[in-house]
């Protein structure tokens, strides 16, 4: 711990520093322009743009205050948009969340053949784009791909269907291929929570005569609980950026039945035939809004985990 006779040097040392080192800033300074740039002035502008009513053939808006939000408040493809948004978070995140601690139990188990393979097997779709996902499962999921023939074979649907372009199962293709590109990474994830449990913690459940079902019960899963709070935030936050995937697979449709919030912005501002760059920031701010809250949340969430984790 640093005294303040310490921390004043060091506050007198700066300004020499920066003399001494001013070549290492001139590196950071395409980064910082960049950053500037490409992030933080079109998160400032976004939130001006939102009080005014400005459509995209004008080279300028005008003022308008709140109107844009009050509009939003009684839009029904925004709030189509915002319950799509939840409906794909509550389904796609436990599914993430569950399919990769399964697989993890069976990959962390010694016995486990070709655990390496596996593990690079899931995680490839990770390192893959998308976009490019997206583009590739319209084509898997048409009337005339193999997983619509396939389940025709089996006899689990009458007829061949597009599921990526029906009303009722646009939304949920969506999920399922959002939930197959990411399983990877919450499963490393998980792998890495399963290697803090002691050794010496499984044998003594083993000693004491419990089966695999009650050790990892009683045992195993009380101590991921800290885990699980991490990795269920960080796919929480991760379920609202799926715009690449949800665009290229769905594009919001057939009806807006899988548009989301992010696609509803992109379409008023970009696709709509008089853009509406105002109303569509407005939609972002409230967008951000909700997802600082989240990030709220998981830092808390992080917080009391490692609390957990630091007294287990």
């Amino acid at each position: 711990m640093t005294t303040m006779h310490e921390r004043s040097h060091l506050r007198r040392g700066w300004p020499q520093r920066l003399r001494k080192d001013w070549w290492i800033y001139v590196f950071l300074l395409p980064t910082i322009v960049g950053y500037g740039a490409y992030t933080v002035y079109p998160l400032a502008a976004s939130w001006w743009f939102a009080f005014l009513d400005w459509p995209g053939f004008a080279t300028g808006g005008t003022f308008i205050g709140l109107e844009n939000f009050e509009r939003l408040l009684g839009d029904d493809l925004f709030w189509n948009a915002f319950w799509n948004s939840i409906v794909f978070l509550l389904i796609a995140v436990p599914l993430r969340v569950g399919l990769a601690l399964l697989l993890a139990i069976v990959l962390n188990r010694k016995k486990t053949p070709f655990k390496g393979f596996f593990r690079t097997l899931f995680f490839l779709p990770v390192v893959t784009t998308g976009a490019i996902v997206g583009v590739v499962f319209t084509l898997l999921l048409d009337a005339s791909g193999p997983v619509s023939l396939s389940m025709v074979w089996a006899g689990l649907i009458d007829s061949p269907a597009n599921f990526a372009a029906d009303a009722g199962t646009s939304l949920y293709a969506g999920i399922a291929v959002w939930v197959w590109k990411w399983l990877g990474i919450t499963l490393i994830y998980w792998l890495a929570a399963l290697q803090t449990v002691p050794q010496a913690v499984h044998e003594a459940a083993m000693i004491d005569g419990a089966g695999a079902w009650a050790e990892f019960r009683h045992v195993t899963m009380p101590l991921l609980v800290p885990f699980l709070v991490i990795i269920t935030l960080i796919d929480t936050v991760a379920a609202f950026n799926v715009f690449d995937l949800m665009q290229t697979l769905t594009g919001g449709g057939p009806s807006f039945s899988s548009e989301v919030i992010e696609i509803f912005i992109f379409r008023t501002a970009f696709q709509a035939t008089v853009p509406q760059l105002g109303y569509a920031s407005a939609a972002a701010v409230l967008f951000g809004l909700l997802t600082v809250l989240l990030a709220i949340v998981q830092a808390l969430g992080v917080r009391w985990a490692r609390g957990r984790i630091g007294t287990s």
